[in-house]
């Protein structure tokens, strides 16, 4: 591709990632939804092009937020879009030589981990600029008291009560639905690249996913810390909360690895996919699944005949 090409893609992909965030600076409740899918066009811009389309296509949505208005949003959009997709792309594109002059692609375990890095440094982030639980808790209450006094009227828990628990998990919960968002978002574009044969790499086998060391042992510390209360036990719930997104992409593996022991692996997948789609709680289920693969050897023994 020529460079008037390669220009004429990133900054389209950059204008459409930021085409949301521009809508939802007019008040529109619709465009929540398009937000989600924000990263989309930078992830396609890279995983198609390389990493330096997905920086520039980064730079335009930037600009674009910028000269719209909203630097606010600009600086939001480059700390939860453009900067960690940038280097999940780059570390997505990385290969080395094999055996027989293989090419072995950067493995998806180790994907899993910058984005729970990610995850954690954002949380971490969070509670140091809000001002740990008691700054949260004030926050929330100048945005929502208002909210939770109409609504709450029926009910008998009271209004700080519930302030209280949502400032404890809100950290965890915002770093875990980002990682959702973005291995989402990654994922689609990935199917949607390999679907018309212009992926720069072929797509990771989601099977042969394996978290390193250091995240269940992160997990122990974590659920150790929450016996010691305080500071601590809010430090360790959140953390809980984040590592159950790795767990959840291990447990997936094997249900993957499981699938294949069927005559129609894909079948068994889209029916499960769609029932954690409705209902939601299969991916707790899964979660467990991932956290007892490694201790149980769960996919050697399903992927023996």
């Amino acid at each position: 591709m020529n460079r008037l090409g390669f220009a004429g893609i990133s900054v389209a992909c950059g204008a459409a990632a930021a085409t949301p965030y521009i809508i939802a600076m007019t008040g529109s409740t619709g465009s929540l939804i398009l937000v989600y899918l924000a990263q989309l066009p930078l992830f396609v811009a890279g995983l198609w092009l390389g990493t330096i389309s997905s920086a520039v296509a980064g730079c335009v949505a930037l600009l674009l937020l910028a000269v719209a208005g909203s630097p606010v949003g600009a600086v939001v959009f480059a700390a939860l879009n453009a900067i960690p997709v940038t280097l999940l792309v780059r570390q997505c594109l990385l290969a080395r030589a094999g055996p027989g002059d293989r090419l072995e692609w950067y493995p998806p375990g180790l994907l899993t981990a910058w984005l729970t890095g990610f995850g954690l440094a954002a949380a971490a982030a969070s509670v140091v600029l809000l001002g740990g639980q008691g700054g949260m808790q004030t926050e929330l209450r100048e945005i929502l008291a208002p909210v939770l006094d109409r609504r709450l009227d029926g009910f008998t828990a009271e209004p700080e009560e519930l302030l209280t628990f949502v400032a404890f998990v809100l950290p965890g919960i915002a770093a875990a639905s980002w990682m959702v968002m973005t291995a989402t978002n990654g994922a689609l574009a990935q199917g949607l690249l390999a679907r018309f044969g212009t992926s720069w790499r072929p797509s990771p086998d989601l099977a042969a996913l394996g978290l390193p060391m250091w995240i269940p042992v992160l997990l122990a510390g974590a659920a150790g810390a929450t016996f010691l209360g305080g500071t601590a036990q809010f430090l360790g719930v959140n953390v809980i909360i984040i590592l159950a997104v790795p767990f959840c992409l291990a447990g997936l593996a094997v249900l993957h690895t499981a699938a294949r022991r069927f005559p129609r692996p894909a079948v068994t997948l889209a029916m499960f996919y769609a029932l954690a789609a409705v209902f939601g709680w299969p991916l707790l289920l899964i979660a467990v699944l991932g956290l007892l693969d490694s201790p149980l050897d769960l996919r050697r023994r399903l992927a023996q005949p």
